[in-house]
């Protein structure tokens, strides 16, 4: 992953968790930021997504049929350039999470942006 690419999804995921409350449950937070809404709307915005960051639009595919099958045994994202984009910066958020040296059952707001400014200061 550039990192352009992780900086942009940093602070995607920065910018969620400034919109939470203080008291926030941060344990499905990768759910929250990746899979409640859309990353990229409409194919044109998601064709330029893939120029701007460099990734080839066959890496990407395959990037994302590999994970699901390996995740769920049968590939289930429409191979569109839109939805594609949006799985792969959910995989992509997925393992940026997976780094955070932070335990999100039981963290707090302060707690968790100190360590989402620390990663993306790397």
């Amino acid at each position: 992953m550039t990192i352009q690419l992780r900086n942009e999804l940093l602070n995607h995921i920065i910018d969620y968790v400034n919109d939470c409350d203080n008291d926030q449950d941060f344990s499905e937070l990768h759910n929250d930021c990746f899979n409640q809404d859309y990353y990229i709307i409409g194919y044109y915005q998601a064709s330029q997504w893939l120029k701007k960051h460099e990734l080839d639009a066959f890496e990407a595919i395959q990037y994302v049929i590999n994970y699901e099958n390996y995740q769920f045994g049968e590939v289930n994202t429409k191979i569109n350039s839109e939805s594609i984009v949006n799985m792969y910066s959910y995989i992509k958020g997925e393992e940026l999470l997976s780094n955070l040296d932070i335990n999100l059952d039981n963290c707090t707001k302060a707690e968790l942006l100190n360590a989402l400014n620390t990663l993306l200061n790397d």
